[in-house]
């Protein structure tokens, strides 16, 4: 199934800063139907993902109500991209 996911890169500062695109509301809700009992822990959902040419592998994680897709350091940096590009 593919999603696409269009948005700003927004950072999330805890112990790392973590950086995140958030999945709009519907397609969170509908991912969250399908994830029922197949997740990896946590409510998060492993999938394949894009940023222009660039794959990797990453799980989608629960954050009130929605889905977030983490963007690694060597993510960013090979797509070129950073905060608060919308990607």
């Amino acid at each position: 199934m593919d999603f696409v996911v269009t948005g700003p890169i927004f950072e999330w500062r805890g112990p790392a800063p973590l950086f995140f695109v958030a999945v709009g509301e519907d397609d969170s809700a509908h991912l969250a139907e399908l994830a029922a009992g197949r997740s990896s822990g946590w409510g998060c959902i492993p999938v394949t993902a894009h940023v222009g040419v660039v794959a990797f592998t990453t799980s989608l994680m629960p954050k009130d109500g929605a889905s977030l897709v983490p963007l690694k350091k060597a993510t960013r940096e090979l797509a070129n991209i950073g905060l608060s590009d919308v990607v």
